[in-house]
């Protein structure tokens, strides 16, 4: 085009450049980019008027909240989960129930803590008296499917309740770049045999209503490769660069829904997780031994049809029994009852609207009978009572021993200061003995349940100690 003609319609070309700018602030239209519209306090006070979401709620086993860089965390182990924290809702000080899965999945789903969900041992089950998030979902006309790796969350333990299609995915074996070096663990598969399992429901259901749970083990596996052995070694090293190769093949689910602009414009994704993982810190490795924080701080993010332009951090103490009521709240659906958690959405709304928020007083609980395992054993409940800053952990077997800590200048929570807050530990001390009192509300309590050999070897090549 000549000088001329540019002059004479310049004012045609402005308009053109100044729709194009617009509409590449609202949409990423690059290659691999975020195709999500930006939203604000208005788009989340309006997804539950909204009839056309979908949930996709990705739990990935064993991830500790400060090894991802979004918690902080120095080595970029998580470039995909920090993008979702970044243009979505971070949760900061976020509790698990249960250093051990079954425990903390029976809690995260039934919005209990585990005294109340009664599931405490190997043999117990969730109760099919309670209600469960996929049963509200297919109740409002969602297709509710689960893809899982993980034993502990068998349809035989409860967990399938409400769910059209609950599935272990046939495993997919690793490739010669791959490696597994969690000499406990003998479980064949990775995550990928998950990751192509939920592609194919988005392609088979993806223009309808659904909620899908997909369910991850690879950093549970310290599952990694040649792209991602970046860090070390130790076993320290190993479980970063697990949480490296995961965070990329998480990317891959992301991209399937986000490759369809208008898919990702109406689908909400969750990433939670059920434990974390210790490294020596009490000079104890692994997962259900202890609640402690390195195995019960967990993340919880939620990234919206829509992207915010400033994340929203949430940095009060939440936990994963919050988890249901607030996405639930969030969607408009009807509430888990009972419930011993609460929906965030005010805070999330408050925070939008840069204001402040007064956080409702609360003691938050992590449970764990450290002779879960053992049959015939009578229980030896180690329990964490979270308040503020403050952590009391209470053991009575085999030694018997309170303990509090103080986050603030104690990042590890490693320096007992029990002897400097008497009456702290004692007010805590007394919601700990009403939380030990506490039944699940069901008339038949948590049911336990035959597990054949079978399952058993199953569960024990997750590198676990049973009968």
């Amino acid at each position: 085009m000549d000088a001329g003609r540019i002059r004479k319609n310049w004012h045609w070309i402005a308009a053109i450049v100044l729709v194009l700018v617009f509409f590449a602030r609202m949409v990423d239209i690059r290659p691999g980019g975020d195709p999500r519209p930006v939203g604000g306090t208005a788009e989340i006070e309006a997804l539950a008027e909204r009839d056309d979401l979908n949930v996709i709620f990705v739990l990935i086993d064993t991830l500790r909240a400060d090894r991802l860089g979004s918690w902080g965390y120095e080595r970029d182990t998580s470039p995909t989960i920090d993008k979702l924290a970044a243009t979505g809702i971070r949760f900061a000080r976020h509790l698990a129930q249960s250093s051990w899965t079954k425990c903390s999945m029976a809690s995260l789903w039934a919005s209990l803590y585990p005294a109340r969900t009664g599931v405490t041992r190997f043999d117990h089950a969730v109760s099919e008296e309670a209600t469960l998030p996929a049963e509200i979902f297919k109740a409002a006309g969602y297709q509710t499917t689960a893809i899982y790796r993980n034993g502990w969350v068998d349809a035989n333990f409860g967990f399938s309740q409400g769910f059209d299609v609950y599935h272990n995915p046939r495993p997919r074996p690793l490739l010669p770049s791959e490696r597994r070096d969690n000499p406990t663990l003998r479980v064949d598969g990775t995550d990928m045999g998950a990751i192509d399992a939920s592609a194919s429901f988005l392609r088979a259901y993806g223009d309808q209503k659904f909620f899908l749970y997909v369910h991850l083990m690879d950093v549970h596996e310290y599952v990694y490769d040649e792209q991602s052995a970046i860090f070390g070694d130790t076993y320290s090293d190993i479980y970063d660069q697990a949480i490296l190769r995961l965070d990329r093949i998480l990317d891959m689910l992301i991209r399937a829904v986000w490759d369809d602009p208008e898919l990702a414009s109406r689908t909400v994704i969750v990433i939670a997780s059920d434990h974390g993982e210790g490294f020596g810190e009490r000079g104890l490795e692994g997962h259900a031994r202890t609640v402690y924080p390195e195995v019960t701080e967990v993340p919880f993010v939620i990234a919206l049809p829509f992207r915010l332009e400033q994340g929203i951090a949430i940095d009060s103490r939440t936990q994963n029994i919050d988890v249901w009521p607030t996405l639930l709240d969030l969607l408009g659906l009807p509430p888990l009852v009972p419930s011993d958690g609460r929906s965030l959405e005010p805070e999330i709304l408050a925070a939008s609207r840069g204001e402040a928020y007064a956080v409702p007083e609360s003691i938050g609980f992590a449970h764990l009978d450290q002779t879960w395992g053992r049959r015939g054993e009578p229980p030896q409940p180690q329990i964490a009572a979270t308040y503020g800053d403050y952590r009391l952990v209470v053991t009575n077997e085999p030694t018997p021993r309170e303990e509090l800590f103080d986050r603030r200048g104690d990042e590890f929570e490693t320096k007992d200061v029990i002897d400097l807050h008497p009456a702290l530990a004692a007010e805590l001390r007394e919601h700990w003995a009403r939380y030990m009192e506490s039944k699940p509300p069901w008339s038949e309590g948590a049911p336990s349940i035959e597990i054949d050999e079978m399952k058993l070897n199953q569960l024990r090549a997750l590198g676990y100690s049973l009968p």
